[in-house]
Formats: C-alpha cells, structure tokens, sequence
C-alpha cells in the first residue's frame, strides 16, 4: 500500500501513562489518521484509573530509592502491567474495539546522560542516559489481545539523547501556529516546556525542550506531610492560596544547579522528591512560615522555575503559552504563572482543541501509532538526540 493511502486511514488507538505524581493511570481511546501536519486526532474516551493503594505505596517507594530484590521489582512490573491492561479494556467499555495500545508505562528511575562539560572526565560508568518504565508491553498485549508499543525512551537514549521529554514532536504538529511562538507547558510531577515557533521556514530545527524543574511532585509531597497523610493534592491550589509566598526562599530555591543547566535536559523525582522536599521544610523554618504558607512557597516555586527557565533558555519569549496536565487544573498555580509572565496569554490546551487532561496519553497514542507507520517520534533538538529514531518496542498479541 502507498505511504499516502495507509496514512487516510483512521486507526483506534490507546494511549496509557502514569507520571511522576503517581496519581494513577491516563488512558485514552482515539481515532488517529494521517500522519504529519496533517496528523488528525479525535478523542473517542478518556479516563484515570486510580492505582490500587498498595501498589501505589510501593511505586512511591522505589521512585525514592528504597532498596529492593529483583524479585520484588518483578512483582511490581507484572503487577503495573496488570492494571494497564485492565485500563485499556476498561476504556474501551461500550467503545469499537482498538487496534494498538501505546503504553509509556511508570517511571521509576531516570538518570540523564552525563553532561557534557563533565564528559572528559575518566569515570567507569557509560555517560549514556538511563530510564526504567515499568509495566511491561508484551504481558500487556498478551492480556488485551491487542499489538502494543511500550519502552519508548530506551532507543533515543541509547544513541545518546535523554529519553525525554518526547512529546514536543507530537506538539508540534497538534498545537504549532503560523505565525504565533508557543509554549506548550505540561505540568506533571515534573514540569516541561516545549517551545514552538511559528510554522514557517525551517521552524521543526528551532523548536526547543526541556524538563523545566518540578510540577506537581513537590506539592504532592507536601500535602500528603502537611495534612499528615489526610490529602494526596491541593484541590484548585485552595490550601496553597490561602497562604503566602516567601519570596527570598524561592529566590534561594532557584540557585538549585539544575534551573541553571542548559538544555536539553530531563530530571525527575531522583532530584525533586522526598529528600528534597525535606530539605525545603528545613530551610522554611527560618521564615516561621505556616502549613498554607509553605504550600504557596513550593507552588511559587512551580511557576518561578518555569518562567525562569523561559527567560533563561528561550531564543525569546512565547506569544502564548499552553497548559496541560494536572497541575493546569491548579487555578492558584495557573494565577501565579499569569501574574509572573504579565501580558502573555496563559491558556490551557483545551482552549486550542486538545484535552489538557489527556494530552500526555494522547501523545503515547501518537508515538505508538508512528511507530507502526515507521515515523520518527523523537526531536533532536529537544532529547539531545544526534538523529531521529523510530520509538518503542513492538508487541504482538
């Protein structure tokens, strides 16, 4: 069949994730046809499927190190593969059946590549990068009876690329403009920004990525310590804006050395978790902030590492920026963000057409449907990649 012809055809497609919040499971069902700029996506169904308690615990634990066996980490891999599954059959319920499942899975570790002014120096280790997503794709397709793509990260980096972020292709040809430069901002556990200029010209080479610092991870974090285990989040960024910002503590916070490192780059909860968190509430105790205060402090954070990143890194400033994820639902976090970029519009995707709550799953949707039309998924130019590369593994039922 002709590339042109395979491409008008309409594919059903999932598209799973869980982020770095560990919230639960992002699933979607959508028709995707073409292929490019001309790539055409209708959401058909959309759901989270919360994690069951334990096994939630048990991911948290392991993204903060805790030291397992192997055959505990099997475990949890069969058992997050076991409810991808089930989320794939689920969203499906009163829905024509799929065709191919993209499954990003969980991540539980990522280690950037080695930098590359600390290249030269003599060390044992490979300098290449290294992310392990669980939930494997073949028990996956095994269990749905359908062709699933997992593992995207590994080929990008294996040629030298950071693995992340990865949905900036898929941006650029949902969300670009002609004439208007955009952030597209998602802010998961982790925060990242995919900078797109207007669709002119040689535009795809200057598009620009990167994970901005922490999302939601922190704040997350802090709920569940503040509220001694009684909240996972802060609805709305109601606790949060109760409060109110220490700004010389933010200004300290934003020393941290990865706000200053130049892109491409990609961090995770090795550097935003636990352990920084606490480091935080130890350096709050000197301003004798409360509860709500802290909470304003950390959420103030969110949004001054993404605008600093903005001024820091960008070739100039987006004429709009575009929310996503489920830290666009904060209406606080979204205010200060507004409130920092002045008279940048800050809008969320679904202002644009595209679900600001699903996006992330849709792009998985994306990646794997390229991936079997033999499409390149990665941008160079945001994972530091030297080249293009197809993305995922392949699993047939």
């Amino acid at each position: 069949m002709h590339p042109t012809e395979e491409a008008a055809v309409t594919t059903r497609v999932i598209g799973l994730i869980s982020g770095t919040s560990v919230d639960g499971i992002d699933a979607v069902l959508v028709d995707i046809s073409g292929r490019e700029l001309d790539l055409k996506i209708e959401l058909i169904a959309g759901a989270i499927y919360p994690y069951p308690a334990e096994l939630r615990e048990r991911i948290l634990a392991v993204g903060a190190g805790i030291a397992i066996s192997m055959a505990e980490l099997a475990e949890i891999d069969d058992a997050i593969a076991i409810v991808f599954a089930q989320a794939a059959q689920n969203i499906q319920i009163g829905h024509q059946p799929a065709t191919l499942i993209g499954s990003h899975g969980q991540t539980v570790y990522h280690r950037p590549p080695t930098d590359r002014e600390m290249g030269n120096k003599t060390t044992p280790y490979s300098p290449l990068g290294y992310s392990l997503q669980l939930g494997r794709g073949a028990l996956i397709a095994h269990l749905t009876g359908i062709t699933t793509v997992s593992n995207f990260r590994v080929a990008d980096i294996a040629i030298g690329g950071h693995g992340a972020p990865l949905v900036p292709r898929v941006d650029a040809y949902l969300l670009s403009h002609p004439e208007e430069g955009r952030c597209i901002q998602n802010i998961g556990g982790i925060g990242n920004v995919a900078y797109i200029p207007p669709r002119y010209g040689d535009w795809l080479s200057k598009i620009r990525a990167w994970d901005t610092g922490p999302g939601n991870s922190l704040l997350d974090l802090a709920v569940e310590h503040l509220s001694a285990g009684a909240k996972t989040y802060d609805e709305d960024g109601n606790w949060a804006a109760s409060g109110t910002p220490c700004q010389p503590l933010v200004e300290q916070w934003l020393n941290q050395d990865y706000f200053h490192l130049p892109p491409p780059k990609s961090t995770g909860r090795e550097l935003f978790g636990v352990a920084y968190l606490h480091q935080c509430l130890k350096d709050a105790q000197a301003y004798q902030l409360n509860a709500a205060d802290v909470l304003a402090t950390l959420t103030e954070l969110t949004a001054a590492s993404i605008v600093h990143s903005y001024r820091t890194f960008l070739p100039e400033m987006p004429q709009r920026v575009l929310l996503c994820g489920g830290g666009s639902r904060n209406l606080y976090l979204k205010q200060r963000l507004q409130l920092l970029l002045t008279s940048i519009p800050v809008w969320t995707t679904d202002k644009v057409g595209l679900s600001a709550d699903f996006k992330e799953a849709i792009a998985f949707a994306v990646l794997a449907y390229w991936r079997n039309l033999g499409i390149p998924g990665n941008l160079p130019t945001a994972t530091g990649a030297p080249q293009e590369v197809l993305l995922g593994e392949i699993f047939q039922h």
